[in-house]
């Protein structure tokens, strides 16, 4: 039996290398992990003493068998002939949530298609591939896998692919080139036209010689950071719906950010304070990405404040509802003393290249990306932006943030810090 096992590990990798564990790869690997499953079942202990009578199909599934399953990287499902879930892996529980097992699969997957593809493939046994899209919290694309893989006892495999990389890297292509194309048009005519004049009419004039070079190191330093916010938007877009993994403070990102632009705040005498009353959890998130939201909120907070006004940062942990009740949560709150935004703008602020006011952000060196970059790094973080203002009393911008899951409370420094 053990060379049983060995034999379907060797065959399955091969196939998984072959293929990329595409549609056919799936049904050939999953078949194989039941037949030696069923195996081992019959030798160690028969369907008849099975002492859950509810659970026979799964008496083929041999605890070696579900953990190979479960560590699929792809989304994968057992149903019964009566169209009951058997078993989810770890993955496909990611998608459709916990405790599915035992319920009907049209109140664990929604989409028309894919119960069509599974009643289908229950009656007749014939494979079929459908492609979906799942919306909400953060738009994903699949294409899903349904095989019989054993007729008596009834179970038909689910199995998903995500194709959500793919599908952004096309859009993200035609994406950039657009904008790219679009934006890069303005300054791109201005530095031709500077050069064209320094070739003709101003061969011999220094100073405007001069003046024309200044300007075009501007036009070209703009050029580069609308390059690098464009390719910086294009890859936060790519990975949105990869949830990460490590453990942040937010405090300390705050901080951090904070700190990094204390000499611009004080070139235009701004101070920046950061208000943590309290303990505040940890969340769960990339440190570099979480520290460009905060630089990008702090910075259109500078460009946008009054002179000699202040930054106001504040940080605290508040309980949300959650799946299983209440849970706790991080707020964090950008406060600037500026002219404030109007009210039909608010909801486009985080389109791309939407500005207020074209020529205060272009003189401010803004590129139109910021808050689009913001807006892609806290969906990605399962997390919400709140865009509070009044004009004439300044904006408030706030990230809402779940604390980790097994994020321990550390105490915070109390009070309020400045940075000049």
């Amino acid at each position: 039996m053990l060379w049983s096992v060995t034999a379907a590990l060797i065959v399955g990798a091969a196939v998984f290398t072959w293929l990329g564990f595409q549609g056919l790869a799936a049904v050939v690997v999953v078949s194989l992990i039941l037949a030696v499953s069923a195996g081992i079942g019959e030798r160690r202990q028969p369907f008849a003493a099975v002492e859950e009578p509810a659970s026979d199909e799964l008496a083929m599934l041999s605890p070696l068998a579900r953990e190979m399953l479960e560590r699929l990287p792809d989304p994968l499902m057992l149903v019964n002939g009566g169209d009951r879930v058997l078993f989810a892996n770890g993955a496909m529980r990611d998608v459709v949530g916990v405790g599915i097992e035992r319920k009907h699969v049209s109140a664990v997957m929604r989409n028309p298609a894919i119960l069509e593809a599974l009643a289908r493939t229950a009656h007749t046994g014939e494979p079929l591939s459908v492609e979906f899209t799942v919306r909400v919290p953060i738009e994903r694309n699949y294409q899903a896998f349904t095989a019989r893989v054993s007729s008596d006892p009834a179970v038909v495999m689910l199995l998903m692919h995500d194709l959500t990389a793919m599908k952004r890297a096309e859009q993200m292509r035609v994406d950039f080139i657009a904008n790219a194309s679009h934006e890069l048009r303005t300054p791109l005519a201005a530095v031709t036209g500077f050069i064209e004049t320094l070739k003709g009419p101003a061969r011999d004039d220094a100073e405007a010689r001069e003046q024309f070079l200044d300007i075009m190191g501007v036009e070209a330093e703009r050029m580069r950071r609308l390059i690098e916010d464009l390719l910086s938007l294009t890859r936060i877009e790519l990975n949105e719906h990869v949830p990460p993994r490590g453990e942040v403070s937010i405090e300390a990102v705050i901080k951090q950010a904070a700190a990094a632009l204390a000499p611009l705040a004080k070139a235009d005498g701004i101070t920046i304070s950061v208000d943590c009353p309290g303990p505040v959890p940890a969340v769960s998130g990339e440190r570099d990405e979480l520290v460009q939201v905060f630089q990008n909120l702090i910075h259109n907070a500078i460009k946008y404040g009054r002179s000699n006004g202040e930054v106001k940062i504040t940080l605290r942990q508040q309980m949300a509802p959650g799946r299983r009740g209440p849970e706790p949560q991080v707020v964090a709150s950008v406060k600037d003393d500026g002219e404030g935004i109007p009210a039909e703008a608010i909801p486009r602020l985080t389109e791309r290249f939407y500005r207020v006011d074209v020529k205060r952000s272009r003189e401010r060196g803004g590129t139109g990306l910021g808050l689009a970059i913001v807006k892609h790094i806290v969906n990605r973080h399962n997390g919400r932006l709140q865009i509070e203002s009044r004009v004439g009393e300044g904006s408030i911008f706030t990230v809402l943030l779940p604390a980790a899951k097994k994020a321990a409370e550390k105490p915070s420094d109390a009070g309020v810090t400045e940075l000049l």
